[in-house]
């Protein structure tokens, strides 16, 4: 598959996502930039990590700005986001592992939870109809 052809299936599948499967999608870009950068920092490759780190904080702010505040749950989501985006900004500023480690295993535990309840609705709904 050539380049262009990947990129264009990448388009394709954020276009036609629905919205549980798009926070899916960041919470995998997330882990995937966390990794790289812990990475990047345990081979010195620096600017590759630094790139990494902001790519993945990017993305918890993406999904902290999409929390809809009217269900309590959010503000248990808001907090963890917090958390992970703290974590991030230290393993940036001191270059270290260990708080990419911590952040890894919040949004590892997160997007497999995601993961479940999407399970879970869609046999509900294929049992309803």
């Amino acid at each position: 598959m050539t380049y262009n052809a990947l990129n264009q299936y990448k388009q394709n599948a954020v276009l036609t996502a629905t919205p549980e499967e798009l926070t899916l999608m960041l919470y995998d870009g997330g882990i995937k930039f966390m990794n790289i950068g812990k990475y990047s920092i345990e081979n010195k490759d620096l600017e590759k990590a630094h790139s990494s780190l902001i790519r993945a904080q990017d993305i918890i702010m993406e999904l902290n700005a999409s929390l809809n505040m009217d269900y309590p749950i959010s503000n248990d989501l808001r907090s963890l986001y917090d958390f992970v985006l703290d974590k991030l900004i230290a393993a940036n500023i001191n270059k270290d592992t260990k708080p990419i480690d911590e952040a890894l295993e919040v949004m590892t535990d997160m997007r497999d939870t995601w993961k479940d309840v999407m399970k879970q609705i869609k046999q509900k709904v294929y049992q309803n109809k």
